[in-house]
């Protein structure tokens, strides 16, 4: 099959080349943009996970604390009636 050009096969390379390096220029933003907002994303999920550990953490402790301090008062109120 023979294509008949309207343009020359030259001219029709030069105008497709740079609109081809345009386009490469663009995917390759575009590709730095997506990753960008990835490494932020996995970032944040990580901020997020040991937030939620830290948070797990607090609560027992302070749990821990309040009982022990309960504790401690029923003792002591135990140990005051005994005593009279």
């Amino acid at each position: 099959m023979d294509y008949i050009y309207e343009q020359p096969a030259a001219e029709i390379f030069n105008k497709l080349v740079p609109r081809y390096v345009e386009m490469q220029i663009y995917r390759m933003l575009a590709e730095t943009s997506a990753a960008e907002h990835a490494a932020r994303m996995t970032a944040m999920e990580s901020a997020t996970s040991n937030a939620s550990d830290m948070i797990d953490a607090l609560t027992l402790a302070m749990n821990r604390a309040r009982q022990a301090k309960i504790t401690k008062e029923i003792i002591e109120i135990v140990s005051g009636a005994a005593a009279s």
